[in-house]
């Protein structure tokens, strides 16, 4: 039994960094219950100590936190961009449709036309006013992603510390 839940703590870890980039994936949720499989797991750090309940609630909070303010983050900066919903919108559909070329770059144009094309086409605004929107929803990505790539990649971190 120490051994599956070694095994899938682990791989859970490694999931949550890839669903931290590729949408529908919960990042950081995958590797939180990574980290809780090394807490029954009972592992122990380098010193010898097993994790406590005190880094646990921590995570979990950083968890809560990060999934939050990914989709309160994204919004807000399209929002002071000037952006509308269809900027939003058209990012996530543009990102989506941006896996099938090479990543990332596939789903970083792919997201920057799909806000463009949504302010512009939809939202009825000028090819200027739809660029600086375009932006603004992009880095509101950007700012998201950032936020779970790093909070699953301290939590692989201490999947790995707890082995």
């Amino acid at each position: 039994m120490d051994t599956v839940l070694l095994i899938f703590g682990i791989l859970l870890g490694i999931i949550g960094i890839v669903g931290s980039i590729v949408p529908g994936i919960p990042g950081p949720p995958l590797s939180f219950i990574g980290v809780l499989l090394m807490y029954f797991r009972k592992g122990l750090d380098s010193g010898g100590e097993p994790m406590g309940v005190t880094l646990l609630l921590v995570l979990l909070a950083v968890t809560i936190a990060v999934t939050v303010l990914d989709y309160v983050v994204p919004a807000w900066f399209t929002k002071i961009t000037g952006g509308t919903k269809y900027a939003s919108r058209g990012a996530t559909i543009g990102l989506i449709a941006g896996l099938i070329f090479p990543l990332p770059i596939g789903m970083i144009a792919a997201s920057l036309l799909g806000a463009f094309v949504g302010e512009l086409f939809f939202a009825n605004k000028d090819a200027a006013s739809s660029v600086k929107s375009a932006l603004g929803a992009f880095l509101g990505f950007l700012a998201g992603t950032g936020a779970k790539l790093i909070s699953s990649a301290v939590m692989l971190y201490y999947i790995i510390v707890f082995i």
